[in-house]
């Protein structure tokens, strides 16, 4: 009998999105979405990954996968449908404004705890946006489970795990037992598979599981004053450039111009 494997899926604004194109929301503390695509988180793509490896060798018997948003967290989730995850949650946090990561974290853990029978939890290692790469460890701590990070490639070993993560002098080959959480990182052997056009066909009539954090036995007003941290600004950096011709036919005099120009700015 195999595992029941459970994914943490993000939804973020498309990583390539053009940075002319990038804006901050009126209240100063988000992205403004507008018309910019919604993505997978490009770890947690690693992640599902996986996860779908793990069941194409039958060591899973189940994958779940589970978002945290609104729902623009939707085609993500059936994305994974389309590429055989056997069932999709989605967690509405309305009432919850920019949750951080321990907040975020509680929520997941609530939603696998709900979902029921979890053996191994994948978390991408960071989310694309805020980059706090915290949310996977944080859940471990809330499950009580131990946590591997950084793992790159994981293989059915015995009645355990065998997995590679990286580290600072190389590459570490680890052996785990579940239960146990996995941030993921990117490797060429886990770029996430395309789906079939039959099969994305067919994701479209799955149902999708929403639900609300009350649902998962929770209080949003609670939950927000446990917060430890809080976005108060969000800005794009300015950058001026200036551009100064240095004007003359004689080049030794256009040198010495040059050279007391910058010493005049300092920058020799």
């Amino acid at each position: 009998m195999g595992w029941n494997v459970v994914v943490l899926l993000k939804p973020i604004l498309d990583p390539e999105l053009p940075a002319r194109k990038f804006r901050v929301a009126a209240d100063g503390r988000r992205p403004e979405r507008g018309d910019a695509p919604v993505v997978i988180n490009p770890f947690d793509q690693n992640a599902l990954e996986l996860a779908l490896q793990l069941k194409d060798k039958g060591a899973a018997d189940t994958v779940t996968v589970i978002s945290a948003g609104g729902p623009e967290a939707t085609d993500g989730l059936r994305k994974a449908l389309a590429l055989k995850a056997d069932r999709a949650v989605r967690v509405d946090l309305d009432g919850l404004d920019l949750p951080d990561p321990t907040v975020t974290a509680r929520v997941l853990a609530a939603a696998v705890r709900k979902v029921g029978g979890a053996d191994l939890v994948l978390a991408g290692r960071q989310a694309g946006d805020w980059d706090q790469g915290q949310v996977g460890y944080l859940l471990a701590e809330e499950l009580g489970w131990p946590c591997a990070a950084l793992v790159q490639q994981l293989e059915p070993a015995g009645d355990g795990l065998r997995l590679v993560r990286e580290a600072p002098a190389g590459r570490e080959v680890l052996e785990a037992q579940v239960p146990l959480v996995i941030t993921v990182t990117n490797d060429d052997s886990n770029v996430l598979r395309l789906p079939k056009v039959r099969d994305v066909m067919m994701a479209n009539r799955k149902p999708i599981d929403q639900w609300t954090v009350a649902d998962l036995g929770l209080d949003a007003a609670a939950l927000a004053g446990e917060a430890a941290s809080e976005v108060l600004a969000l800005r794009i950096p300015e950058r001026k450039t200036e551009c100064e011709m240095i004007q003359g036919d004689d080049p030794a005099a256009v040198a010495a111009t040059l050279v007391q120009r910058l010493r005049e700015l300092k920058v020799l």
